[in-house]
């Protein structure tokens, strides 16, 4: 797949010597500092003025550098700075955080206030005190919240993903926008788009689930939630409450050979594009996302930050990405570290640029080393120019020329307030999932519930998962109890069991909790449930069972997708007393808990809920919620099934001798307190041409007592084809709130895009022939009706 094609130049030459001369006319005022002109003359204009230094300086980061310019106590000082950037620096890293003074990884980070002091620092010396006065971007983190101290902290991605609620998702993505762009940075590290098909992956938490639609679709609504109606390819300004968003990991990173972060994605180009590249593309080319970020790992040899035809025909050339490509971190390194593609960090540092990466993060590593590269002929100035350019541009976007500054008592009211706590707790009752409820035993009945045992290693904390720091304030399952039943009911809780002796996300070993101390408990447990009425078991992962395993050093991948340590012994001595009880997951990736699912009457699933954790779980306990979320991957039994996703090829799944190839629990399913039919699929016409559209639709009715959601799905199989084609194709859904009795019609256009796939010759075809458009309320829950495509 590897091309000699490099990204095309952004700026034509014959446009550079057009703009220069309209800028000759406008002498008097250089015109990269004039806001009226149009952005890509002032990108030229300045591109004209630098040194080749201070072109390269604009490819470069600090995150750990930030030590190089500030005090012990993490204040900036412009002296050090003079020395230690003095052509400038393109980006700054993660700002809010307290790497770069001794304390790498320690939360809660800095303050609003402080944060937006070394923001204003930063840009002040670069805009005063440097040639060109080119401000820095500064970037953060925002998986499912600005990863800062007392920002507002949402459900993880795959919880969110759980939602089926699109613009919900816009609306999550806005808030975490403002708060990070009142702190003073315009670029986000997010949303992670990569499609994951290995639950063993610790970063499948990160991730939207296993498939490219509904991926694609939560990926649209959170760079149009970061973004607003800023769109690469124009030149319309960034919004003042919004950020850039970048798209993360291109690509192949959510397969990786073994389930182990950064390895080797064994993937053919047919399901590149038919798996991975869908929500990159999606975004790209509908959202306009600003930026996108190379993956760590390999596809056919080729590590993606020296893939020039990942990152050249691919997103430049077939896409028209008109954006940043910046380097994961540390990953330019790697080429010579890891892969052994680079004979040494000048030859790593010119193969990334060749394959068009933009700039390096997070610190000052090999792109220096470009300076001597052009001096030795290894590399172009007129390389360097194009990956400066998008740079510039951003910047000229987001209008960091004009105003780099940030309020400080701004971003103290914005952060973490009382409007962005109510959408924490709504979007965390729509995450959760109802995965069983024998004989109606949830909601719960205070009535018949009068003491309530509250047990579990998640049952009295706040699991926020990966990319966190603290919030202004969070709810664990036990408060939010407490806080539901106040004087209705007692509450009492036992611990039952630890999983890790440190729940935290940084620290590089994980130790588990002692098995007799762990079986102690258990017995305290037992003895607190005999006495209650009921009995809520929370259980899981906490950050360090699943995690980003950056190092050798720093692992989170697994072998085993079962409870860790006693967790499970925990729960079958509790239902072995014969208290009714409720299994609560909050986990980060997939759990196989067969016996859970075969012996405890209720399980309700949460995933990672965010900083209200408690309260949306309560809520849903009780009934005040009514749980409609369904699940976005697949849950194995075991990791004897992976891979193990919905939309496999028909040769799959065979069987197995003594065990089945059914899931535990299949992707896009969640129960409800209520009940619903679907009935009438019917298509307006059965017969279409290629280039025409059918409309599918269903009447959808609660036949239950109560009000509730429902996630309408809508599958499509080609029944034959030139090519192997999957079982069935997530290609649409929509969520829906009806009440008891209410009744309504649900419909689904398809198209060239929902039914064309990749044939022999590697293009995008719609084949005549018959079509299976399947519809229900789970991807193993479906009805058919026959659509047949004509020549």
């Amino acid at each position: 797949m590897e091309s000699t094609h490099s990204k095309s130049l952004r700026l034509p030459i014959t446009s550079i010597v057009a703009l220069a001369a309209v800028a000759a006319a406008h002498a008097e005022v250089p015109a990269y500092r004039d806001p009226q002109r149009p952005v890509n003359e002032r990108v030229t204009d300045l591109l004209e003025r630098m040194t080749l230094d201070e072109k390269v300086a604009q490819m470069l980061c600090l995150w750990e550098g930030k030590n190089d310019v500030q005090d012990e106590d993490g204040r900036f000082v412009s002296e050090k700075a003079t020395t230690e950037i003095p052509h400038g620096i393109g980006h700054v890293a993660r700002p809010s955080d307290n790497t770069g003074r001794g304390e790498s990884g320690v939360t809660p980070g800095r303050t609003p206030a402080e944060t937006v002091e070394l923001v204003n620092a930063v840009q002040r010396f670069l805009v005063e005190e440097t040639r060109l006065g080119i401000p820095a971007l500064m970037h953060e983190e925002g998986l499912h919240g600005f990863q800062a101290r007392d920002a507002t902290h949402f459900p993880q991605a795959i919880a969110l993903a759980g939602t089926w609620d699109p613009q919900l998702i816009e609306e999550v993505y806005s808030v975490v926008a403002g708060e990070i762009r009142a702190r003073g940075s315009v670029l986000a590290l997010t949303p992670v788009i990569d499609v994951a098909r290995d639950p063993r992956w610790g970063r499948i938490e990160e991730t939207y689930g296993e498939d490219p639609y509904l991926v694609s679709e939560m990926g649209l609504a959170s760079v149009r939630g970061f973004q607003g109606s800023f769109h690469a390819g124009e030149d319309r300004p960034l919004a003042a409450d919004r950020v850039f968003a970048t798209l993360k990991h291109m690509t192949g990173h959510g397969q990786p050979e073994s389930g182990t972060n950064i390895g080797p994605a064994q993937i053919s180009e047919r399901e590149l594009r038919e798996i991975f590249f869908p929500p990159f593309e999606r975004a790209v080319s509908e959202a306009g996302a600003m930026s996108v970020m190379a993956s760590y790992n390999e596809i056919d040899g080729i590590p993606s930050h020296a893939n020039t035809w990942l990152l050249g025909d691919v997103l430049h050339g077939e896409w028209g990405f008109e954006g940043v490509v910046v380097s994961d971190y540390f990953a330019i390194r790697e080429l010579e570290r890891r892969h052994r593609v680079a004979a040494d960090a000048k030859s790593a540092a010119v193969q990334a640029l060749a394959a068009g990466v933009d700039v390096e993060l997070p610190d000052r590593d090999v792109y220096p080393l470009l300076v001597e590269a052009v001096a030795a002929g290894k590399i172009s100035e007129a390389a360097i120019d194009e990956a400066v350019a998008p740079m510039l541009r951003a910047k000229f976007l987001a209008g960091l020329f004009e105003d780099p500054y940030a309020d400080a008592e701004a971003a103290e009211r914005l952060t973490g307030n009382d409007e962005a706590r109510q959408l924490a707790l709504k979007i965390a009752e729509k995450a959760v999932v109802l995965l069983k409820n024998e004989d109606g035993l949830l909601p719960l009945d205070l009535a018949s519930s009068q003491k309530i045992a509250v047990i579990g290693p998640n049952a009295a904390v706040t699991v926020l998962g990966g990319y966190s720091d603290v919030p202004r304030q969070t709810v664990s399952l036990l408060d939010g109890v407490r806080a539901r039943v106040g004087d209705a009911a007692e509450v009492v809780f036992a611990q039952g069991a630890h999983i890790t002796e440190s729940g935290n996300w940084w620290a590089d070993e994980v130790v588990l909790a002692d098995p007799e101390e762990n079986r102690a408990l258990i017995r305290e447990a037992v003895s607190v449930a005999s006495a209650a009425d009921v009995a809520i078991v929370a259980i899981g992962d906490n950050a360090q069972t699943s995690r980003e395993a950056w190092a050798e050093g720093h692992l989170g991948d697994r072998t085993s997708l079962e409870l860790v340590g006693e967790q499970l012994e925990l729960v079958q001595a509790v239902v072995e007393i014969g208290v009714p009880t409720v299994v609560v997951l909050i986990h980060g990736r997939p759990l196989a808990v067969s016996w859970i699912a075969e012996h405890v009457p209720a399980i309700v699933d949460g995933w990672y809920l965010g900083q209200e954790t408690g309260t949306a779980l309560a809520r849903v306990l009780f009934g005040d919620v009514n749980p409609g979320a369904k699940l976005a991957v697949t849950v194995p039994r075991s990791v004897g099934q992976l891979p193990m996703f919905y939309n496999h090829k028909p040769t799959a799944r065979r069987g197995y001798l003594f065990d089945t190839t059914e899931p535990l629990w299949p992707f896009g399913f969640g129960l409800s307190y209520t009940t619903f039919a679907l009935e009438n699929l019917r298509l307006d016409r059965t017969e279409i041409a290629a280039a025409e559209t059918v409309t599918a639709s269903v009447d959808v009715t609660n036949t239950g007592g109560r009000e509730g959601d429902e996630v309408v799905q809508l599958y499509v199989r080609d029944l034959v084809s030139s090519v192997t084609r999957p079982v069935k194709e997530l290609k649409g859904f929509e969520r829906l709130t009806l009440a008891p009795g209410e009744r309504r019609t649900v419909s689904f256009v398809l198209g060239e895009e929902q039914l064309r796939f990749y044939d022999r010759s590697m293009q995008r075809v719609v084949e005549p022939g018959d079509f299976e458009i399947l519809v229900g309320t789970s991807s193993a829950d479906l009805q058919s009706v026959t659509l047949t495509v004509v020549e």
